[in-house]
């Protein structure tokens, strides 16, 4: 429920604090006094649009905090631990409107945007007017209200799961079937690109070993050529590089007196020796072991021809073929068998009988409670002078099946004898709205789960003992209801709504010359009298002041 609502720097109001509490509270004052000013900037603390206009003329912003216990309210707490937001016994919303027009939202101090806002909000308070508040006038207001009284929460949210599972994979069918023609031409391309590659069966790091392989190969003449001619050059007779360094080591060890240079000549002259002899030696042993073998040329040349080939095909390197090759099987595994169009219709026809099920049973709750609710809410019109109004509950069935269920829900009225009903907005007035709106939350109050409601002027047009019955179902909705308490707040020109109601503000306007101001204050005792007075018969005097006292003590 609302426990505190903060209005700085909005419209009229420099600054106010004001303390709310469980039961029924009603803000009086004279016309004009700006009572609805607190509705108002409790509205846009609910996400409501705001403009640069709502900002007190000089102000910087205008800046509302609205302070909500939800100790016993699971479903906001729900909600905002799905948004990871800090879900204590109370949360605070708050928005900021900046004279330049621009508007920031928070709740618990974290920024939100204003659907979020809205979305809290609407799980908090329901905000009932003669204008842009008035929930009543739309059709998913009548769809809830009518499943709260039947009690069908349950088979409402079980029938919106079937729906969304059957929709999901209702798309997932049709995405699969619109491509069924594609989606087999690409299977069959998959597919045969896989088996050419499994046929082709290559190896890691084959296509390095197979092209070094070919190399050798291919130049097998020209390096047996080149080897005998490089054995001949070591070690192949006259004049080869072996007898060269023979007769310099003889040549150095002829001289008569040798230096340590050319005894370090001589040292290396006879390790190259050394060294040539090994190379002839090794390289005699390759020609030896050479052979050719043009058969196995030709094979790996083949082998090396069909991977050139696959690559050119798929226009990627021959090393990018092993990949290739997994990549092109994940595809064909997404895409999936042949038959799973087949299990995917048979997947949605049981979804869909799953769905028409549950939506069949909400049906029948629907229809045994609407005729029920219909009932009791024209009881109650008639208390509040509305004694010809008929109002129904229409269940109109849908072109196709919604996450709602089979049917629109829809609150008709007719408000004089002889009229067929129609739509709420079509027909009743104002004033009339409000009394139907007020009705249908007094039948609706033990199964709602808003614990806070607000009415605006609802008493436009009444007065009298209707007044004072106006004023009873007010008190009775600010009761213990449905297992926790009730709040309800109320904007009144009525004494006997007033004199009804728990406690009671008095709105007052002021001004020091220059700017006016709006207070607002809690009444007590003498004050209290004295404001119901004023509102029985504009001027107080001491039989309007006995009566005030004595609807008080009645109430």
């Amino acid at each position: 429920m609302l426990l505190h609502l903060s209005i700085s720097q909005f419209t009229l109001v420099d600054q106010l604090e004001l303390e709310f509490g469980a039961g029924t509270s009603t803000l009086t004052g004279e016309t004009g006094a700006g009572k609805s000013i607190t509705l108002d900037a409790l509205g846009l603390a609910l996400g409501d649009r705001g403009n640069a206009e709502l900002v007190r003329a000089g102000a910087k912003r205008a800046d509302i905090h609205a302070t909500f216990d939800i100790s016993d309210h699971p479903q906001a707490a729900a909600w905002l631990e799905e948004q990871e937001m800090d879900a204590g016994r109370e949360v605070i919303l708050r928005r900021v409107i900046g004279a330049d027009g621009r508007s920031r939202a928070y709740i618990n101090g974290q920024p939100v945007t204003l659907l979020q806002l809205r979305a809290l909000g609407e799980q908090l308070i329901d905000i009932h007017s003669q204008h842009e508040h008035q929930s009543l006038l739309k059709k998913d207001t009548h769809r809830r209200l009518l499943d709260e009284y039947a009690e069908a929460q349950e088979a409402a949210a079980e029938t919106r799961i079937h729906y969304k599972t059957w929709r999901d994979q209702h798309r997932r069918y049709r995405a699969l079937a619109d491509s069924a023609e594609e989606t087999q031409a690409r299977r069959e391309l998959l597919e045969y690109q896989l088996q050419e590659l499994e046929q082709l069966n290559l190896q890691p790091g084959e296509v390095e070993e197979l092209e070094s392989e070919q190399r050798r190969l291919a130049n097998a003449g020209e390096i047996l050529s080149g080897s005998y001619q490089l054995a001949a050059m070591l070690s192949g007779g006259e004049g080869d590089i072996a007898e060269q360094l023979h007769r310099a080591l003889q040549l150095v060890s002829a001289m008569p007196a040798q230096s340590p240079a050319l005894a370090e000549v001589a040292q290396m002259l006879d390790s190259a020796r050394i060294q040539v002899d090994e190379a002839a030696g090794t390289l005699s042993r390759h020609i030896d072991g050479f052979e050719m073998d043009p058969e196995r040329l030709a094979e790996v040349e083949e082998r090396l021809s069909a991977v050139y080939q696959t690559a050119r095909k798929h226009r990627v390197q021959p090393d990018e073929l092993a990949g290739l090759q997994q990549q092109l099987q994940t595809e064909l595994d997404e895409i999936g068998a042949p038959d799973a169009l087949d299990r995917l219709a048979a997947e949605c026809e049981q979804l869909e009988q799953q769905f028409r099920a549950s939506a069949a049973k909400l049906s029948a709750q629907r229809v045994d409670a609407a005729t029920r609710m219909a009932a009791a809410v024209n009881a109650q019109l008639a208390d509040l002078a509305m004694p010809h109004a008929r109002v129904e509950l229409a269940l109109q069935p849908l072109e196709k099946p919604a996450a709602s269920g089979l049917e629109e829900v829809e609150i008709l009225i007719a408000t004089n004898p002889g009229q067929p009903p129609r739509s709420l907005g079509k027909i009743a007035s104002g004033g009339e709205l409000s009394r139907v709106s007020l009705a249908i939350q007094v039948v609706t109050a033990q199964t709602s789960r808003t614990p806070t409601l607000v009415f605006d002027e609802v008493d436009v047009g009444i007065g009298g003992a209707t007044g004072d019955v106006v004023g009873r179902l007010l008190r009775q909705l600010g009761e213990s209801r449905n297992g926790r308490a009730g709040q309800v707040i109320c904007v009144t020109h009525l004494a006997q709504v007033a004199a009804r109601a728990h406690r009671q503000y008095l709105v007052e306007k002021h001004s020091d010359g220059d700017a006016a101001f709006v207070a607002l204050r809690e009444l007590k005792g003498d004050e209290r009298s004295g404001e119901i007075a004023r509102m029985l018969g504009g001027e107080t005097t001491a039989q309007s002041l006995a009566h005030a006292e004595e609807m008080l003590t009645r109430s």
